[in-house]
C-alpha cells in the first residue's frame, strides 16, 4: 500500500512539474499587447523581450514611412536616370559619345544613347525628372525588380537568410527565361547557369562563369543595383545586413563588385543610425566614411572612393571630378582598374567600377539633397539610372514619404507594377508602396528577433535593437 501511495505521490509531483513547464512556455507565447493600428505579421510568433539599457529603439511606424520613401525615391530616380542611360560613356573604342554632360545640359534636349539608333529617349524629350501622377503606375525596372523579388522571397520563405536553393527557385520562377527579360551581363549569366543546374554562389565563380564573351562577369554592375535593400532590413546593424546580403550579392559578384555592393548595403543600414542633429550633408559624409572602412585599401574600389573624395574636399567642380575619374580609370587604367584593356562592348560602360566612381560623384556633390543628387547622377554618364536609383532610394528612405513629396513639391502615385519586368507575383503583379513597406516591416520583425537577438514591442510599436556586433 505504501508503495502505491508513493507511486501516486511521485506521479502527481511529476504531473505538476510538467504542467508548470507548459504554463511557463505558454506564458512566453502569450499575445504581446499591441498599439492601435500596429502592424502584426500573422506568419511570425512574436517572443516577449526584456529591453537592455543600450538597445536602440526604432519606431516601426516611422520606419514604414521611410520604406515607402525608399521605394518612391528609387522609382523617381530610376526613371529619371533612364533618360540619359548610356548617352555618355567616353571616347574609347568603336563607340564614341563626345563630351560628357554638364549641369548646363539639365533641361535641354536629350541626346541618343549608344543603342538609341540616333533617337533621344522615349521617356522625355528633355533631360528632366520623370514622374508618375497619382492615377498612374510606376513600372518596375532592373534597379527595383530584383530587390522586390528578394523581399518577396524573404517573406514567403519565412527566413532572414536566403539559401542558394531559395534564390535559384525565386529567379527561375519570377524571371523570364528568354528575352525580353530585362537582364544584362552578370545577371543574365547567373540565370543561364541556374537553368543549367548551378546554385548560387557558383553563379559568380570566376572560374565557372568565364566564356568566349567575358572572362569577368563577376566585375559587372549588377549586384550593386539589386541588393542595397538588405541594408534596410537590418536597421543600424551593418554586420547583420552584410550576412543577409552575402549570398544574394555573390549570386553575380565577387571581389571589387562585391565590395562595392557591400558599401551600398552598409550605407543603407547606417541610415538608421545617423545623428539626427546633423545636416543631411553631414549625415551622408559620416555614412560614406563608415562604409569606406569596409573597402580593402588595396582595391580599386577604395582608391576610387579616395580619389573622388579628394576632388570633393578640394572643391573641384563635379564635372571636372567626373572627367578626371574617366581619364584616370578608363583612359590611363590606374589603380588596377583594367576594364579598357579587355576590349569589351562599350568599354565596360556597365562595369561595377566606373559606375561606382560616378555614383560617388553624385553622392558627395549632391550633399544629401535628393533633387541635386539625382540631377548629378543623371548627368554624370555611363549607366546613369543605376547610381541615381541607389541614392534616390537611400535619400528617399531618409526623408520618408512626406519628405520626398515636399522636396519635389507634389504628390505621386503609390502604385507599382512588378510585372513590367518580372513574372508570377500575386495580384497580377500590381502592388502599392504601402503594402511593400508593410512587408519590409514584417521581414525586419523577424530579423530583429532571430538574427539580432532583439525584440518587437507591439504595444509601443517599436523595435529594441541590441547594438553589439558592430
Amino acid at each position: 500500500m505504501n508503495s502505491i501511495i508513493k507511486n501516486l505521490f511521485s506521479a502527481g509531483i511529476t504531473l505538476i512539474f510538467v504542467l508548470l513547464i507548459i504554463a511557463c512556455k505558454d506564458a512566453n507565447k502569450q499575445p504581446v499587447k499591441q498599439a492601435k493600428n500596429a502592424l502584426i505579421d500573422p506568419e511570425l510568433e512574436y517572443s516577449t523581450y526584456t529591453p537592455k539599457t543600450n538597445d536602440q529603439i526604432i519606431s516601426r511606424a516611422e520606419y514604414s514611412n521611410k520604406l515607402y520613401g525608399f521605394w518612391l525615391g528609387q522609382c523617381i530616380a530610376n526613371w529619371t536616370g533612364l533618360v540619359t542611360e548610356m548617352d555618355k560613356i567616353g571616347n574609347i573604342g568603336e563607340i564614341k559619345t563626345g563630351p560628357f554632360y554638364t549641369r548646363e545640359d539639365w533641361g535641354t534636349p536629350d541626346q541618343p544613347s549608344i543603342w538609341g539608333e540616333g533617337l533621344p529617349s522615349e521617356l522625355s524629350d528633355n533631360i528632366d525628372f520623370v514622374f508618375r501622377g497619382e492615377d498612374e503606375v510606376w513600372g518596375a525596372d532592373d534597379d527595383t525588380d530584383i530587390e522586390y523579388m528578394y523581399q518577396h522571397l524573404l517573406y514567403t520563405n519565412k527566413t532572414s537568410m536566403l539559401s542558394g536553393k531559395q534564390i535559384k527557385e525565386g529567379w527561375l520562377k519570377h524571371i523570364k527565361h528568354e528575352e525580353e527579360n530585362f537582364l544584362w551581363v552578370s545577371n543574365q549569366k547567373a540565370l543561364d547557369m541556374m537553368l543549367n543546374g548551378a546554385v548560387p554562389p557558383e553563379t559568380s565563380d570566376p572560374n565557372l562563369t568565364r566564356d568566349s564573351i567575358y572572362d569577368n562577369y563577376h566585375e559587372m554592375i549588377d549586384a550593386q543595383l539589386t541588393t542595397e535593400i538588405f541594408g534596410l532590413f537590418a536597421p543600424s546593424r551593418p554586420d547583420i545586413a552584410l550576412k543577409m546580403a552575402k549570398l544574394p550579392i555573390q549570386t553575380t559578384a565577387r571581389e571589387n563588385a562585391q565590395w562595392i555592393s557591400e558599401f551600398y548595403v552598409i550605407m543603407h543600414s547606417l541610415a538608421s543610425d545617423v545623428d539626427e542633429k546633423l545636416s543631411k550633408k553631414e549625415q551622408i559624409a559620416w555614412m560614406a566614411g563608415q562604409a569606406r572602412e569596409h573597402l580593402p585599401n588595396d582595391s580599386y574600389a577604395a582608391k576610387m572612393y579616395d580619389f573622388v573624395k579628394g576632388k570633393y574636399d578640394d572643391d573641384i567642380p563635379w564635372e571636372q571630378a567626373r572627367d578626371d575619374l574617366y581619364k584616370r580609370y578608363q583612359v590611363n587604367q590606374e589603380d588596377g582598374y583594367t576594364i579598357t584593356s579587355k576590349n569589351i562592348f562599350c568599354n565596360g560602360c556597365f562595369a561595377a567600377g566606373i559606375n561606382f566612381g560616378a555614383s560617388l560623384v553624385s553622392l558627395l556633390y549632391g550633399e544629401g539633397d535628393i533633387k541635386e543628387t539625382i540631377k548629378i547622377g543623371a548627368l554624370a554618364g555611363w549607366d546613369s539610372d543605376n547610381p541615381t536609383a541607389t541614392w534616390g532610394g537611400l535619400l528617399g528612405f531618409m526623408l520618408g514619404k512626406e519628405g520626398v513629396e515636399a522636396a519635389f513639391g507634389r504628390t505621386f502615385s503609390n502604385k507599382f507594377n512588378i510585372h513590367r519586368t518580372r513574372v508570377n507575383f500575386p495580384n497580377d503583379g500590381l502592388d502599392t508602396f504601402d503594402e511593400m513597406a508593410k512587408k519590409g516591416i514584417y521581414i525586419i520583425d523577424r530579423v530583429v528577433q532571430e538574427e539580432m537577438g532583439g525584440g518587437t514591442d507591439l504595444e509601443k510599436n517599436v523595435w529594441f535593437i541590441p547594438k553589439d556586433g558592430l
